[in-house]
């Protein structure tokens, strides 16, 4: 049966179909053809014209493309952002670590001081504590890095450079990125360690013979520093063996490992907590490069004696390698938020809960000191890093006769007020940050109305002073586990773990799926957030 045969028996003949738009115009030929009851003539040539004269309309999927426009503003905003963060967290990492050398032994004279006088004097200004718990924990620190120190000159830098640097190209990339894996995983036992030991230091003791228990844990926190020294060792000296190479294959290699860490990170899924730990990673891995940087350069202008010539002929890798590290960062959290549909304001929030840990630990009644809370949330303890900066540092310079050691006590005056002046601009920009990001209230809501005392300017410091109408509660003793919980706490008592917000009792398959932790003042470096990463 012919086809218009069809069309006729329908009914169709003589009605005037919908004109077909295309462009504007409307294919007239079309419809003579149907009024004709002639099928469409399946030419080549209207084929073609129908290629060249077709059109669409955008704005028929108008959320898409906004959606789209939206995500590319996202990835040009992302590099400025990601560096905010990064700078914060650089100077962050920075007073951790100057702290180690400029207020730490002055802190430690002032515990020793106390510790040889109050006896003398025959009364203690408590009544029960010869030294604070601060001051043992000050104490506990120097001894580890004088005794980490003294077990250092035992170990030949030398020869470690020496034996490296005998090895082949694919031996030492393989070292080099088992060396990374090595550190990451050293870092989250160390910390633990010393959380431990600084716990078992202080914590009230109804027997003199449980003060017995400090000495295993300080043997592990003595043992774990020396061997996290001697592992950056080994990193330093194999990032020197790079620098010398003659034709750079090496470093080229190890620049190179940086790009491979966007193809195992881009095309995970991430979740807000999950990219606030890696933000925290690149940080600490950020510092810790140029700090190995610093090492290359004092070993490299020592075997030259100390020539600024040969300084300017390694300026050209380290900015290569400072350039990398920046590219990858950009490149890997630009493609990370796109993928998630992450906006570019979330690193604000990152940096804000940063600036909390810093003001927080202003507080008169704070549980922890502030390099120990950077070391968790950003898995960057100083200890070790500071042996081996000492060890090289005392190798490098040699200082003899009275001129020499008037240039050193100069140069550590320089450091004390270089590290004041940074904690006093970062307590300052941390404060505008936690005001910014709304805050300031969970500095006060468990605290007594005195136990806050910022010693920053009044025209630095825009957080407001506790008022005596606020409603606080006195917390019991604080957790071992030296992570904050923040935000609105009942004025009771807290419920058992194994009961409800309600009061009823969770079920067994309850407790296996708590849920994850949500709020970014919880996370730390090494805590699990409850996303699983495809």
């Amino acid at each position: 049966m012919r086809p218009w045969e069809d069309l006729r028996r329908s009914g169709k003949i003589g009605k005037t179909p919908e004109l077909p738009e295309t462009l504007g115009f409307y294919d007239l030929s079309a419809v003579r053809r149907e009024q004709r009851d002639l099928p469409a003539d399946p030419s080549l040539t209207r084929f073609i014209c129908a290629e060249l004269t077709r059109g669409y309309f955008l704005e028929h999927n108008e959320a898409k493309y906004t959606e789209r426009r939206e995500r590319v503003y996202t990835c040009m905003r992302i590099p400025k952002e990601l560096e905010k963060l990064m700078i914060f967290g650089f100077f962050l990492c920075a007073d951790a670590f100057l702290y180690i050398f400029t207020l730490l032994p002055l802190r430690v004279l002032l515990a020793l001081l106390r510790l040889f006088t109050l006896p003398c004097c025959g009364f203690r200004s408590d009544g029960s504590r010869l030294l604070q718990p601060a001051q043992v924990c000050d104490m506990l620190k120097g001894l580890i890095l004088v005794l980490c120190f003294s077990m250092m000159h035992y170990v030949d830098y030398s020869m470690m450079y020496h034996l490296i640097r005998g090895q082949s190209v694919i031996k030492l990339y393989i070292i080099y990125n088992m060396l990374e894996v090595a550190d990451r995983l050293i870092s989250s036992f160390g910390q633990d360690i010393l959380d431990a030991l600084y716990w078992t230091a202080t914590e009230p003791k109804e027997r003199k013979r449980d003060s017995i228990g400090v000495i295993p844990h300080f043997v592990m926190a003595v043992s774990y520093v020396f061997i996290h020294s001697i592992l950056i060792m080994v990193q330093a000296s194999t990032l020197n063996v790079a620098f010398n190479s003659h034709n750079k294959s090496l470093l080229t290699i190890m620049m190179s490992n940086n790009f491979v860490e966007i193809k195992g990170s881009v095309f995970k899924k991430f979740e807000k907590n999950n990219l606030f730990q890696m933000s925290n990673s690149d940080i600490k891995e950020r510092f810790t490069s140029y700090v190995l940087l610093l090492i290359v350069c004092l070993r490299n202008m020592e075997q030259f004696s100390w020539n600024p010539d040969h300084l300017w002929a390694l300026l050209p890798d380290v900015f290569m390698v400072v350039a990398s590290e920046v590219v990858v960062d950009v490149i890997k959290h630009a493609f990370i938020t796109k993928f998630n549909d992450i906006p570019a304001d979330v690193y604000s929030e990152y940096r804000a809960s940063l600036a909390f840990d810093l003001v927080s630990s202003r507080q008169t009644n704070a549980y922890t000191d502030y390099s120990d809370s950077v070391a968790r949330r950003m898995g960057f303890i100083p200890l070790p890093l500071a042996v081996l900066l000492i060890r090289v540092v005392m190798s490098s310079v040699k200082v003899q006769g009275a001129l020499s050691y008037t240039c050193v006590f100069l140069f550590y005056l320089g450091l004390v007020t270089l590290k004041v002046l940074n904690s006093i601009v970062l307590l300052g920009k941390s404060c505008v940050y936690v005001k910014r990001a709304n805050m300031e209230d969970k500095l006060f809501e468990n605290l007594p109305p005195t136990c806050f005392s910022c010693w920053i300017p009044s025209a630095t410091c825009n957080l407001p002073s506790p008022s005596p109408s606020r409603s606080v509660t006195t917390q019991p003793a604080p957790r071992t586990d030296f992570s904050l919980t923040v935000g609105p706490q009942p004025e009771t008592e807290l419920p058992e773990p194994s009961l409800s917000n309600e009061g009823e009792p969770i079920e067994a398959s309850e407790l296996k799926h708590k849920p994850p932790k949500n709020d970014l003042l919880e996370i730390d470096r090494f805590t699990i957030c409850g996303n699983r990463i495809d």
